[in-house]
């Protein structure tokens, strides 16, 4: 029995020993197996230089101390005990250093302005055959009388033309103020012209040709209704007999 457990051992530590061997064979068979490393290849070179630049070597900045901040004052209490409160400021400046506020003027409304004329009307009225007696009676007119009366004859048409609602017929270029002929010009500032027996302010300036004695420019202004109680005053007549046209 006790040679028998003692081959029991040496083959049990015979096995061991083979199955150890066995291990490291194949071990060793798989690292030589295994694909060897290949050392890295060099990078390839892309053909750019480099320079450093040496930095210019200064004295060393020395950090700036820091300040040390002053104490700020205490300041005074918020609330003052009533008794010392100071009393409120009262602005004594006299009222002469106050900057003056100058008042706006109200807006006048602009006077009206006389309306030139665009068109003449004269010669075209007198050049009708029911103005014959007209234009006799203005060859029978010399100098100033005819040129005003020429300008009359155009104002009465300019009025007709301009103002449909109304009939003019008579003018007073001398009603309610002196008229002014000179040369070739007549100008008007206080006429008068009478529509539906009616009498309104007129004004007009009237320029005339030199030679043929015809109008060649004119303007002209109407104005507000005469009251009737200043007609007689200045000569005017509500009707003269004759049927407004």
């Amino acid at each position: 029995m006790e040679l028998t457990a003692g081959k029991r051992d040496d083959g049990i530590q015979w096995g061991a020993a083979a199955s150890f061997a066995l291990h490291a064979a194949a071990i060793l068979a798989l690292l030589l197996l295994l694909p060897k490393a290949e050392p890295p290849l060099p990078l390839p070179d892309d053909g750019l230089s480099v320079e450093i630049v040496p930095q210019p070597v200064g004295p060393p900045i020395m950090p700036e101390p820091a300040r040390a901040l002053s104490p700020e004052p205490a300041k005074p209490e918020a609330v003052a005990p009533q008794a010392q409160r100071p009393a409120p400021v009262v602005d004594s400046a006299p009222a002469a250093a106050m900057p003056s506020v100058t008042p706006i003027a109200p807006l006048v409304p602009k006077p009206a302005e006389f309306v030139a004329a665009s068109r003449l009307f004269s010669d075209k009225v007198l050049a009708d055959p029911r103005s014959r007696g007209a234009r006799e009676a203005l060859r029978g007119l010399a100098g100033g009388e005819r040129n005003l009366q020429l300008c009359d004859l155009e104002a009465l048409e300019q009025v007709r033309r301009a103002r449909p609602d109304m009939r003019p017929d008579t003018l007073a270029p001398y009603a309610m103020a002196p008229e002014k002929v000179g040369g070739n010009s007549v100008e008007v500032r206080g006429g008068a012209f009478r529509s539906k027996g009616k009498w309104y302010n007129i004004q007009f300036k009237c320029g005339l040709h030199a030679g043929s004695g015809k109008v060649m420019s004119f303007a002209f202004l109407v104005g507000d209704a005469i009251p009737q109680g200043e007609w007689q005053a200045h000569d005017l007549v509500a009707d003269d007999g004759a049927a407004d046209q």
